[in-house]
C-alpha cells in the first residue's frame, strides 16, 4: 500500500485520529497505543480535547510504519527515533532494511524453486516425457495393445502397481538399465560367443533382472517373451537395429539360461 508523503500535504492542518487512521491505513485502537506507550503522541489538542496530529507527528508516523512494514518491533522503533537523527538517516536504514529482505525474499523465492523441482520429479511422467526419454522405443500404442493381451494376468496388474509410483528417476534408472543390458547382449553375439555360452546367458539373465523392475519374471515366462522377441516383427526390429541377428540371438541365450536354472 503507497502512502502520501505527509509532510507534502495538508502541512497547516492538524488532522483528528480518524483522519489519520484513514490516511495512513492503521487502525484507530493502534494509534491510542502508539500514544499511550509515547512512540506517537499528537502534538496538539482541540478545543473540544481531541488529539490532533501536526504535520511533525504525521512525519514521525510515516516513519514508525514503514518500520514497522519492516517488522521490527516497536520497542526498537523506538529506539530508533529516540534523539535527534535526521530524516534522511531513516530514510538510509529503512532502504538497507528493505534490501536485506530482497536478498532474504530472492533466497527464498530460489529454495521454493528447487522445492517444486524436487516434488516435480517424484510425480508419474506422461507419455510426452517418456517418450522424449525412450526415443523410438516407446510409443504408447504397445501400451494399449499389451492391456488388451495380458490385463487380466497378475504380471499387468504387478507392473501397473510399479509403475504407477515410478518417478523420473526411476525411468531414468530403466532407461540406463535397457542399455545396459542391450549393450552387453551385443557385446556377447560382436565377439562371437554361442548363444549357449556364459557371456550370452549371463546377458540374459540381466535382461530378466531388468524385466523384474516392473513384475516377477520367472523363467518360464522369460521363454515366452523370448519367443515373443522374434515372432512379433515389432519387437525382432527393435532388437535388429541394435545389431543384425540380435532378437534370435537374445531368444536362443534366454532359453539357454532359462535350461540351466529350471
Amino acid at each position: 500500500m503507497t502512502h502520501p508523503d505527509p509532510v507534502a500535504t495538508d502541512t497547516d492542518t492538524a488532522l483528528t485520529v480518524g483522519q489519520v487512521a484513514e490516511r495512513f491505513g492503521v487502525t484507530v485502537r493502534t494509534l491510542h497505543h502508539y500514544d499511550e506507550i509515547g512512540l506517537l503522541t499528537p502534538s496538539e489538542r482541540s478545543r473540544a480535547g481531541y488529539r490532533l496530529y501536526s504535520a511533525g507527528d504525521l512525519s514521525r508516523l510515516h516513519t514508525i510504519v514503514v518500520y514497522r512494514r519492516l517488522e521490527l518491533p516497536l520497542e526498537q522503533i523506538a529506539e530508533l527515533l529516540a534523539g535527534d537523527t535526521p530524516p534522511a538517516e531513516h530514510l538510509r536504514r529503512q532502504r538497507a532494511a528493505v534490501l536485506t529482505r530482497v536478498d532474504e525474499l530472492t533466497a527464498l523465492v530460489a529454495a521454493i524453486d528447487h522445492a517444486l523441482e524436487a516434488d516435480m520429479s517424484d510425480r508419474p511422467l506422461t507419455d510426452a516425457e517418456l517418450s522424449e526419454l525412450f526415443g523410438d522405443s516407446f510409443d504408447d500404442t504397445y501400451a494399449a495393445e499389451a492391456e488388451q493381451r495380458w490385463g487380466d494376468t497378475d504380471a499387468w496388474r504387478q507392473s501397473q502397481q510399479r509403475t504407477a509410483r515410478f518417478t523420473k528417476a526411476d525411468w531414468a534408472a530403466v532407461k540406463a538399465q535397457s542399455d545396459e543390458v542391450n549393450a552387453a547382449i551385443a557385446a556377447a553375439l560382436d565377439a562371437g560367443h554361442p548363444a549357449t555360452s556364459d557371456e550370452a546367458m549371463a546377458a540374459a539373465e540381466l535382461h530378466r533382472e531388468s524385466i523384474e523392475r516392473f513384475y516377477d519374471c520367472s523363467y518360464p515366462m522369460h521363454r515366452g517373451l523370448a519367443d515373443m522377441y522374434v515372432a512379433d516383427p515389432r519387437f525382432t526390429a527393435t532388437y535388429e537395429q541394435i545389431r543384425p541377428g540380435l532378437a534370435a540371438y537374445l531368444r536362443d541365450a534366454i532359453h539357454a539360461n532359462a535350461d540351466r536354472h529350471e
